[in-house]
């Protein structure tokens, strides 16, 4: 009986390994090409159409330079973060499971609060101006083919409101996905679009520039004449916070990593991703952005796609904002489950009654459980990030913003401090003052592009009445 007994345990024990990690969850089963493609769906979204108008602001010196110091920071500080995905020891201490549980098991007291407020305000704004981008994206093919098939004698004037409200009912639907997880296959097919739209937004760009027959463009940007000296600094502002924007990710960076089997150890594999996936973005957005830039010179827009206009081949553009509209339905899910997953995991442990599940059948496929707590919230969330898109329609605006909040915060000041305190870097050494150099610097650079975009902001406001945008 002792011998019976003794065979059982031993059978549950090798299927639990078979199917939980140590720390009793469910095994991970990520690696370097998952995690780099939940950073790539991340990084490389909807601010590389902003870059070349963000190099306009700056010029042909002042630009390319910004772009590769924003890289080279959030590749070295999304390095400090991942030695912090586990307290202690990297490789063996406890695993923080969130960004917020790394700051409070690190750092602690106000730092927790403050991590929590600006995390979840910065995520919040992400999905606010993926829907803005995926309703733009959804209304230019719909002009495009209205102009075409009139022969361009209608203006074909669009309200952005239908498609902003479509974009949200098709939210609603993959917000049910529960976890990072399960949803892969998602951040697989947004990183397979964003290629696409990226490099039909180069072909684009080569193809303009071919047909000027030169580069344009500036040493110093747009000039004083043709805006205001007002103008031009609001806009050398606000376009930090769009590069800002374009490597905003650490934010998400420890979710991404819990995603990660081991061994070998999840700080290896991360740094692997994030190196593969930092080169990758880099590249794109350097070609976009100054290619760009060299096809429109000073009047860049701020949506590259949007300068094409109704060119031909005007299906070309179409399949370029289809594949937005595709990346930002991922991207938004890869934002917003941070967010999701933190009330949920608070709401359940003060009333764990909501947390049933009912088993729904489908025919010709396998039964649905249906949380009815997750689909409440859930779906409240994308209808007010949904309305207050409507609200403020601003792409530009919104991506400077978010860069600006989230710049800082999330990017630059938490990785340090963690790691500092994490590998006990001692007060006043070298290294220790370097590093806190380098995050004073980069909050001087979220001050001013925060102010920047918040004028742009105010300056739009003067002219616009809510839920009436028309394209």
């Amino acid at each position: 009986m002792g011998e019976e007994a003794h065979s059982i345990e031993v059978v549950s024990s090798n299927i639990d390994t078979k199917l939980y990690d140590d720390d009793d969850r469910v095994k991970r089963t990520g690696t370097v090409w998952t995690a780099s493609s939940h950073i790539i769906t991340a990084v490389l979204g909807t601010g590389v159409l902003s870059l070349a108008w963000a190099i306009a602001q700056m010029g042909w010196i002042i630009g390319p330079t910004v772009m590769l110091i924003f890289s080279l920071i959030t590749w070295y500080t999304s390095a400090l973060l991942a030695d912090c995905y586990r307290h202690g020891d990297p490789n063996f201490g406890k695993r923080n499971y969130t960004f917020m549980e790394a700051v409070h098991t690190i750092l602690g007291g106000f730092n927790d609060t403050l991590c929590g407020i600006v995390q979840y305000v910065n995520l919040y704004g992400t999905a606010i101006g993926y829907t803005i981008a995926g309703a733009i994206s959804m209304m230019a093919i719909k002009r495009s083919d209205c102009f075409h098939s009139s022969g361009g004698k209608d203006p074909c004037q669009i309200s952005s409101n239908p498609y902003m409200i479509s974009f949200g009912v098709i939210q609603i639907f993959f917000s049910q996905i529960p976890d990072f997880h399960e949803m892969w296959w998602l951040s697989i097919v947004a990183t397979i679009m964003s290629f696409t739209y990226s490099l039909i937004s180069l072909a684009l760009a080569i193809a303009k520039i071919a047909e000027n027959g030169s580069f344009k463009g500036s040493l110093t940007g747009v000039s004083i004449g043709t805006v205001t000296k007002a103008q031009k600094t609001w806009g050398f502002f606000q376009s930090l916070g769009n590069m800002a924007f374009a490597y905003s990710y650490s934010q998400i960076l420890i979710e991404i990593q819990d995603t990660i089997k081991s061994p070998p150890s999840e700080v290896k594999t991360m740094k692997q991703a994030t190196k593969i996936s930092i080169g990758v973005t880099t590249t794109f957005y350097m070609l976009c952005g100054m290619t760009g830039y060299a096809a429109f010179g000073d009047t860049a827009p701020g949506n590259l796609l949007t300068g094409f206009g109704f060119y031909n081949p005007y299906w070309l553009v179409d399949i370029a904002n289809a594949a937005i509209v595709i990346h930002v339905v991922g991207a938004y899910q890869v934002y917003s489950q941070p967010l999701l997953a933190f009330i949920e995991k608070g709401a359940i442990k003060r009333w764990p009654r909501i947390n049933q599940e009912y088993k729904i059948s489908i025919p010709g496929f396998r039964p649905y459980n249906l949380n009815l707590f997750r689909f409440i919230w859930r779906t409240i969330f994308v209808i007010t990030t949904t309305i207050i898109a409507m609200l403020i329609p601003f792409f530009n605006d919104i991506l400077g913003v978010i860069g600006s909040i989230g710049f800082w915060p999330l990017t630059v000041y938490f990785p340090v401090e963690m790691y500092i305190k994490q590998m006990k870097v001692r007060k006043w050494s070298h290294r220790w003052i370097c590093m806190q150099s380098l995050s004073f610097v980069c909050l001087i650079v979220s001050i001013v592009s925060g102010i920047g975009s918040v004028a742009s902001i105010v300056l739009d406001l003067k002219n616009f009445k809510p839920f009436s945008i028309n394209y």
